[in-house]
């Protein structure tokens, strides 16, 4: 068994890795005994975990790449993997697709307990480490699609800073002239909507690049919901189903018996597709006052996790709906809220109106820290900023 994982890590390790390391690698904090990465499938887990690899300075054969998904190890656990690992010498080994293995919690703690050995893993944006014990050891980090910025930088080859929320919300105009005297960022802003959210846009062109992201959706879908969330095979097209549903409904208007009706299933089953959805990262689900882990709360607002999935789930796209699934999917580290004023509110203190050019401040004008997000325009003026300046925030 280990010789042929063995075989297929060398093979992993010896092949090309991309040069590009993403913002989120800097924030990873390597010295860790053992770090977790989450997140959408095709958004450069398996890639920073190569690019990792291949910066450690020890011998090839101390270090391990191994695929969950790959058949030849699915009879074996963690544990009786990592201990031949540890016996021949290996000292650092990565994980990847972790999900695949049902007890991996309880597996990864013993592995930390108990071996001298460095472990990275991935899995699913839809894993949870419900094991406490396991939550206190690993440190894990969130990968998420490629920001505007960054897909400026693989497409442009060169170097753009990121800011601060607050810098963008304090600073917004010298910042957007900043950019503008180098690129013109509307050029390029419908090609990031539109193809441009996953790292593998540098080597698809346009048909190819929607292929692999209809095979995104399909995997989230009928590898790790399915396997996740315990849902029964053939209920598969409900899931694809409702995804198309919501996507060509306008966001905020949601209405669960009717949902359930178009669907042809029952409420309660309903809310688990959409909350299987949400943790897959393939819709986003917004509250106004969200009741704790409750399953069976309505959400106020459903929008696509990011926008280029409605150029491949929608036959009709709206374009406010898309506006804001871009502005959402670039605050992905700040906590954001549905308002009754406004849009979103953002960290619990920063109200956002999303619009186009001819948008007003008319909703949130006597509202404290509230500001106006205005699309099709290059740089904005005191509290009215341009859309593609969010792309700027990682």
């Amino acid at each position: 068994m280990f010789d042929k994982i063995k075989r297929y890590s060398s093979l992993f390790l010896a092949s090309k890795v991309p040069e590009y390391k993403r913002s989120i690698y800097h924030k990873i904090n390597f010295n860790e005994k053992m770090i977790g990465l989450k997140g959408a499938k095709g958004v450069g887990k398996t890639t920073i975990i190569h690019q990792y690899l291949n910066s450690v300075d020890i011998p090839v054969n101390e270090k391990l790449y191994v695929s969950l998904d790959n058949p030849i190890v699915e009879e074996y656990s963690l544990l009786d993997i990592i201990d031949t690992a540890y016996e021949k010498g290996v000292k650092l080994i990565a994980f990847d697709e972790i999900h695949y293995k049902k007890n991996f919690e309880r597996e990864l703690k013993a592995v930390y307990d108990f071996f001298d050995i460095q472990v990275i893993f991935s899995g699913s944006s839809a894993i949870a480490l419900s094991n406490s014990d396991l939550s206190r050891r690993a440190v894990v980090y969130n990968v998420p699609i490629l920001s505007f910025r960054e897909f400026l930088e693989l497409k442009l080859n060169e170097r753009f800073d990121g800011f601060t929320l607050e810098e963008i919300l304090n600073n917004h105009e010298q910042i957007a002239f900043d950019i503008i005297s180098r690129i013109r960022p509307l050029k390029y802003l419908e090609e990031y909507v539109t193809f441009g959210a996953y790292p593998f846009f540098i080597e698809s062109n346009q048909d190819t690049y929607i292929l692999k992201i209809l095979e995104v959706i399909n995997k989230t879908i009928e590898s790790d919901l399915l396997y996740l969330f315990n849902i029964d095979i053939r209920n598969i097209h409900n899931l694809k189903k409702l995804l198309v549903v919501l996507c060509e409904n306008p966001p905020g208007n949601f209405n669960i018996t009717a949902l359930s009706r178009e669907i042809g299933i029952n409420i309660r089953t309903l809310y688990n597709y959409i909350e299987a959805l949400h943790k897959g990262k393939l819709i986003y689900l917004l509250y106004y006052n969200k009741k704790g882990n409750s399953l069976l709360q309505k959400p106020d607002k459903v929008l696509l996790d990011n926008p280029n999935l409605f150029n491949v789930l929608c036959q009709d796209k709206n374009i406010g709906a898309i506006r804001e699934s871009f502005f959402i999917s670039q605050l992905n580290e700040h906590k954001i809220r549905y308002s009754k004023s406004g849009d979103y509110i953002v960290d619990g203190k920063y109200i956002f109106e999303i619009g186009g050019k001819n948008k007003t401040k008319k909703q949130i004008r006597n509202i404290e820290n509230s500001y106006l997000v205005i699309d099709n325009e290059e740089i904005g003026s005191e509290k009215k900023i341009p859309l593609w300046l969010f792309g700027f925030l990682y």
